[in-house]
């Protein structure tokens, strides 16, 4: 390379570098459990403590859900929690469930307020000012053709097979079906739903989902596994859990070998921001991984939480790190009890212009509005064709420069190969 081109060259990596200055000043100040460990030792003692439980009761999936904080005397204990707080948690545990499993508990600072782990599992007095939205803003009442399946698109459907969690999300778009009790859902419902997808062949995909299924025993896991895979047209079942960032003591060893007798299988997780990817959470999706169980993730847009450009793209770049691919951002649902942590669509425009071209492909999810009333996912994207001539368009790179692309027809291959003869 003659020293021109080098010059070239090293005047545009500068420039490059340039491009995330801003990100990189503050990068290490967005909290990520990985680089909490001692903060997390010392919480996971005194909730050890509170609970009267051991280390081996916390690296036991049974115990953390058996043990999941549901009362604000032992919330109390953990949480700095103000006076309005105490309040409120009381008056919303009237109308919506809560509750936390205490490896999730420890993830939250408990002297800030608006911490954002909190914000996304303990109630808040904002939930009760929500009058107007609707329970089920997906109409999953009306695409409920048997069974507890939800079917929205062709070929693919889901199957809702508990209402259980190991924490209860304040943004839950379910939190109607959740209830006071927890239920596996009832087998003669669900083998109603094995015998639609066996009547429809052109299902090919089947995502079970709840609450979330990876609470159930793995003798409940497996059955529905050999139920599903028994189906010659389903090619694959793809499984929705937000047990790997709430419970992840539950991607035990011998769960884990289930799902690979069923191969192919597809895990969709739900993480939300860097605090909650951890040396446990790490832990078990390398466990998924090492099985051969693809990992994505589909994050929710929230208010006070992740709708900032670069706490989204620190998440981003933490999921790759544990093999978890950024799938989806989800626009909030307008969901009764939780228009508090609804943002703009501008934000979540704002977070995918400053991905594409600010840091790697695999690290930029789809943002994705869902349609109401069930219509389905419809992607967001800044606007990167600005207009389109007979022959040309006129596009927007990431950086903001104004191009012509030619624009040629497409020739079939087999007349442009005789075109030579």
């Amino acid at each position: 390379m003659n020293k021109k081109s080098r010059d070239i060259s090293l005047a545009r990596a500068k420039t490059l570098k340039s491009r995330i200055d801003d990100y990189l000043v503050v990068r290490d100040k967005i909290p990520c459990g990985l680089d909490c460990h001692e903060t997390l030792e010392k919480r996971k003692a005194h909730i050890l403590n509170v609970l009267g439980g051991s280390e081996a009761d916390w690296n036991d999936y049974k115990w953390q859900l058996k043990h999941r904080v549901s009362d604000i005397d032992t919330l109390s204990k953990i949480l700095q929690l103000e006076d309005d707080e105490v309040d409120a948690i009381k008056k919303v545990s009237d109308l919506y469930r809560w509750s936390i499993s205490p490896y999730y508990l420890s993830l939250i600072d408990p002297r800030e307020k608006f911490d954002p782990i909190k914000l996304l599992s303990v109630p808040n007095k904002l939930e009760l000012l929500d009058e107007e939205a609707p329970l089920d803003p997906m109409g999953e009442e009306f695409t409920n053709p048997a069974g507890t399946i939800t079917r929205r698109y062709p070929d693919r459907l889901i199957i809702n097979v508990t209402n259980e969690c190991a924490m209860y999300c304040r943004h839950c778009q379910r939190r109607r079906n959740i209830g006071q009790v927890d239920l596996m859902t009832a087998k003669p419902l669900l083998e109603e739903s094995f015998a639609y997808i066996r009547e429809h062949e052109e299902i090919r995909d089947v995502l079970v989902t709840g609450g979330d299924p990876f609470t159930l025993s793995d003798t409940q896991i497996e059955w529905i596994l050999e139920n599903l895979t028994s189906i010659p047209h389903v090619e694959y079942v793809r499984f929705g859990s937000r047990t790997l960032v709430t419970m992840p003591q539950r991607i035990t060893d011998s769960l884990v070998e289930i799902l690979k007798k069923h191969h192919p299988v597809y895990v969709n997780t739900h993480f939300n921001h860097p605090m909650e990817i951890t040396p446990e959470s790490k832990e078990a999706c390398e466990k998924l991984a090492n099985a051969g169980v693809p990992l994505g993730n589909q994050a929710v847009l929230l208010n006070g939480i992740n709708n900032d450009k670069f706490v989204m793209r620190k998440l981003n770049h933490e999921m790759l790190k544990i093999r978890v691919r950024p799938y989806y951002i989800f626009h909030a649902k307008t969901v009764k009890g939780t228009h508090h942590l609804k943002t703009s669509l501008d934000d979540g425009l704002e977070i995918m212009e400053y991905l594409r071209g600010y840091t790697s492909g695999m690290a930029i999810p789809t943002y994705i509005v869902n349609a109401p009333g069930g219509k389905g996912k419809t992607p967001i994207l800044p606007t990167y064709v600005i207009n389109r001539g007979p022959k040309y368009f006129t596009i927007r790179t990431w950086e903001g420069e104004i191009l012509k692309h030619k624009n040629e027809d497409t020739v079939p291959i087999e007349d442009l190969y005789n075109a030579l003869d």
